[in-house]
């Protein structure tokens, strides 16, 4: 049985945005819901997600993650998840890396 890996990024009720990884969504959120998710998320509840981008490797997943954070600013992420196409930005930036 092969494992589902998610990027993931939540809306904040302060209307920031929250990116992580997981397993399991549901799960996950109910932990960001309950206080428990991250120290971010803590004090930012209720959480909704937003959208859930679906990897085969937790390294995927996790540098998805990174480069959602760290690469983009607002205004491109909330473009990104408007427009569904988080996973092929990324999949290009990672392609212009190895060149």
């Amino acid at each position: 049985m092969t494992k589902d890996y998610f990027t993931y990024v939540l809306q904040c009720a302060d209307q920031t945005l929250y990116c992580g990884y997981t397993t399991d969504l549901e799960k996950r959120i109910a932990a960001h819901n309950n206080g428990k998710g991250a120290k971010y998320t803590k004090t930012r509840g209720p959480v909704q997600l937003v959208t859930a981008i679906h990897f085969d490797t937790k390294s995927e997943a996790m540098q998805c993650e990174w480069w959602f954070k760290h690469k983009l600013r607002r205004t491109q992420k909330l473009e990104l998840i408007a427009t569904h196409s988080i996973k092929h930005h990324f999949q290009n930036y990672q392609k212009a890396r190895q060149k």
